[in-house]
C-alpha cells in the first residue's frame, strides 16, 4: 500500500449500521485509553446528535477510523467557545490497530481540515490529552499549533491546539 496522503482518505457519513464497527473499535487498547468506556460517549449519541458531523474514514474502501467535528459554540462552557463563528472542533481516532504509526492519523487529519476549511470554517481546534503524544505529534505534523496547556476541560486534561484559516 502507498504511504498515505489526505488524498487516499474518503469520508462518508457515520449511520447506524455502523455502530458494531465503532463500538469494536471502541473497546480497542489504543482508542478506550483516551475515549474513555462507551458509556462515556456512546457512539450511537454522536451519531444521533444533529450538533455533530459524525464520520467513518476509509482507505481503498476499507473503514480505519473515526472523524467528528461540531461548533464548539453548541456547548456551554466548551474551551473552545473563543473561536469565531463558523470555527469548528474536531475529535479522531483510527480503530484498526495495523494503521497506527503509518501516517494515517495525520493524512486523515490534513484531510478532515481541508474539508472544513473548504467549506468556510475559520479556524479549527483539537484537545487531545497531554499525555496522548501519538495525537499531538499527528495534529502538529497537519498543521495544529499548541495554543494553551495542559489544562482541565469539563471533558478532561487537555491540550488546547488550533489551526486558523
Amino acid at each position: 500500500m502507498s504511504a498515505p496522503t489526505p488524498e487516499t482518505c474518503q469520508f462518508r457519513p457515520a449511520v447506524e449500521e455502523d455502530l458494531a464497527l465503532l463500538l469494536r473499535w471502541r473497546a480497542m487498547p489504543h482508542v478506550a485509553r483516551w475515549w474513555g468506556p462507551v458509556d462515556a460517549e456512546n457512539p450511537a449519541e454522536a451519531i444521533a446528535d444533529p450538533r455533530v458531523a459524525a464520520w467513518i474514514v476509509e482507505r481503498a474502501g476499507r473503514p480505519f477510523a473515526y472523524a467528528q467535528d461540531y461548533s464548539p459554540h453548541d456547548w456551554e462552557d466548551h474551551p473552545f467557545f473563543h473561536l469565531p463563528a463558523g470555527a469548528r472542533g474536531l475529535d479522531h481516532h483510527i480503530g484498526e490497530p495495523d494503521m497506527l504509526d503509518r501516517g494515517h492519523g495525520s493524512a486523515l487529519i490534513r484531510a478532515h481540515c481541508r474539508r472544513l476549511f473548504d467549506a468556510g470554517a475559520p479556524a479549527l481546534g483539537v484537545d487531545p490529552h497531554p499525555d496522548n503524544v501519538r495525537a499531538i505529534r499527528a495534529y502538529e505534523k497537519a498543521g495544529f499549533v499548541i495554543a494553551f496547556g495542559p489544562c482541565d476541560t469539563i471533558w478532561g486534561r487537555a491540550v488546547l491546539m488550533e489551526w486558523r484559516r
